[in-house]
């Protein structure tokens, strides 16, 4: 029966409510049954062990209505639930254009930040239809599903409102594309690593120092990226080649980014990386991790020793977006479907042309100008940007592990 079709036809709302245990859904769909009646629709969640199951339904036929209210309640009462039956007309009320997913992250998350969150977005017009927690631990992540809202103009509320109430808020566009598959691209220092690499390399010149306040002043845009890049690899200069493999493992990854990369793997996305840090370490990270992707600038080695310079092209700003670009074209993936992972300046062009950009752990600049900010340092709570749960995460290492 379609929309039109049941708009001005009687309906039953029966709600069922009270400790959950297996067997209600299919004992009151059996009570049901006996009356003959249609579902048009079903709705039903457990939180705390605490049942609430509703059933919209059409009238029993031979003025049958009576009856099967009191045969409801007296099955409720004999399985210690309650129950509570309304009329009505036709299904739920149309929900309005302009449907979006919102994820907020908290730790905590409290009574004061979702009531806020909630009032923003009424006031932006939007219905909240849905909540959904993704996951309890290392976050609380929670998914409200809202119509009536465009969702630009509820991104920009909802990013003033979560910077003052220190949560995490993304917000994307509803639909099939949620699940569809997708390209993930980060940048690596800092990100997928704990590290600046180019830090690490100056650690064994001695010139660390000196190269951390470079890098610092890069990252805040203070300074062009290539001319900073190529001061610094020029303190690297006669540096024995040997200490490539010392740097690969000292490189520490990010808590979470071997659960991110794997699970993005298993939903079938392909991952990359892009740094304006060198493929000697990118090449080791693409080989360790199964990415499909991974583009930096190289140093330059001859007869074993470094000699302060990069060779091949240079991936900066601009490049980070350009690489994007021609991975998601390789990998078959429209730009809308690409999500983008930084914290520098260096990667806001790439944040920008990715159908969602992520700030992880960003410099102020950085997340004003991204789509969305994660501020937590732990790399795996992407993944609730995209809808995954944590459920969902622990189930599929489950799976492997068995």
């Amino acid at each position: 029966m379609s929309a039109s079709q049941t708009s001005d036809v009687p309906t039953l709302l029966v709600k069922i409510f009270g400790k959950d245990r297996p067997g209600i859904t299919a004992g009151l769909f059996d009570t049901l049954a006996a009356y003959s009646v249609d579902v048009v629709d079903i709705e039903q969640v457990v939180t705390r062990g605490r049942l609430v199951l509703c059933a919209l339904v059409t009238l029993p036929p031979g003025g049958l209505e009576g009856d099967m209210r009191a045969t409801v309640h007296n099955w409720a009462e004999s399985m210690k639930m309650q129950a509570e039956i309304i009329s009505g007309l036709g299904d739920n009320r149309p929900r309005g254009l302009g449907r979006s997913l919102v994820t907020v992250l908290g730790h905590p998350l409290t009574a004061e930040s979702t009531a806020r969150i909630a009032a923003r977005i009424t006031a932006t017009g939007g219905n909240i239809d849905r909540i959904f927690r993704l996951a309890k631990y290392p976050v609380t992540a929670v998914e409200f599903a809202v119509s009536g809202a465009e969702p630009e103009s509820l991104r920009t509320a909802l990013v003033t409102e979560s910077a003052a109430l220190g949560v995490d808020v993304a917000v994307v566009p509803a639909g099939l594309h949620r699940r569809a598959q997708r390209l993930v691209v980060m940048d690596v220092d800092s990100t997928l690593i704990q590290d600046e690499v180019i830090e690490l390399f100056a650690a064994h010149a001695g010139c660390e120092e000196k190269v951390a306040e470079v890098t610092a002043a890069a990252m805040r845009g203070e300074l062009d990226f290539e001319q900073s890049l190529h001061a610094r690899v020029a303190l690297l200069e006669g540096l024995d080649a040997s200490v490539v493999e010392k740097v690969r493992s000292e490189v520490r990854l990010t808590p979470g980014a071997r659960t991110l990369i794997r699970t993005l793997k298993r939903l079938g996305f392909q991952v990359g990386v892009v740094s304006g840090g060198f493929t000697q370490v990118t090449d080791d990270l693409k080989e360790r991790l199964g990415l499909d992707f991974a583009q930096a600038n190289t140093l330059e080695i001859v007869d074993g020793k470094l000699t302060g310079k990069v060779v091949g092209e240079i991936v900066d700003r601009a490049g980070k977006a350009r690489l994007l670009r021609r991975f998601a074209a390789e990998a078959g993936v429209p730009l809308a479907q690409t999500v983008a992972i930084g914290d520098g300046a260096n990667d806001l062009d790439m944040l920008n042309a990715a159908g969602l950009g992520v700030a992880f752990n960003a410099k102020p600049v950085v997340r004003e100008a991204a789509h969305t900010a994660v501020n937590f340092p732990f790399l795996d709570t992407v993944l609730y940007l995209l809808g995954v749960t944590r459920e969902e995460v622990e189930a599929a290492d489950m799976h492997e592990d068995a």
